[in-house]
């Protein structure tokens, strides 16, 4: 059993990928109603976090005891439904979320330094410093990694997941547009625009301008 922080592409993939391996429940918490209609189109469990405490639907979903691992996949920019930044909001939601001796994982992008952190959000984040419930981690005995994708590692087992009809990822795909409409695209993507989820650019030109 898994939960996932964030529903953005990079959590719509690592829930996909919990499905893929066999979890018996995978929650995936977000604020963004549209993402998270896309998490539970391919069997995930959402958890609105505008609505509801994740740790608690999933310790009561679980009798208690948490669920099995957890992935972080929002970062150091990650921010409650009213827009403040928290870099710490997520991972302590996860270290309540997963049982003793659960495992975690780290995939959503922190930074040893962050020139716009202490404005955002003070001098700790600016300096890469995230303030963890360290203590409530050592005392459930969990196990984080963390770090960016080896992708070399996974390339060409997730390449033969597709071609074999196991794994069909694009589900992820929002728009197909011309690079020409790559700006505006961005724009729409960094404002959290109701249904851009992930948008495919065509170098040709040659995109339909519409979600698939």
């Amino acid at each position: 059993q898994t939960i996932i922080f964030g529903a953005g592409p990079v959590g719509l993939m690592a829930t996909y990928s919990a499905l893929l391996k066999g979890a018996g429940r995978v929650w995936t918490a977000d604020h963004h109603p549209d993402r998270l209609r896309k998490a539970e189109e391919i069997g995930a469990i959402p958890i609105n976090t505008a609505e509801q405490n994740p740790a608690e639907v999933v310790t009561e979903a679980t009798l208690g005891l948490g669920a099995d691992n957890g992935c972080e996949c929002v970062g150091y920019q990650a921010h409650d439904p009213q827009g403040h930044e928290d870099a710490s909001l997520t991972l302590n939601e996860l270290i309540d979320s997963v049982r003793f001796t659960g495992d975690i994982g780290v995939v959503g992008v922190f930074l040893p330094q962050d020139p716009g952190g202490a404005e955002a959000q003070g001098e700790l984040e600016a300096q890469g410093k995230v303030p963890i419930d360290f203590g409530m981690m050592w005392f459930k005995g969990q196990h984080m990694g963390t770090g960016q994708a080896p992708v070399k590692r996974y390339n060409r087992a997730l390449r033969d997941l597709i071609a074999g009809g196991k794994a069909e990822p694009g589900f992820v795909v929002s728009h197909e547009l011309g690079l020409d409409e790559a700006p505006t695209a961005y724009e729409h993507f960094d404002a959290r625009d109701d249904g851009w989820t992930k948008v495919v650019l065509h170098p040709d030109g040659l995109g339909n301008g519409h979600k698939r």
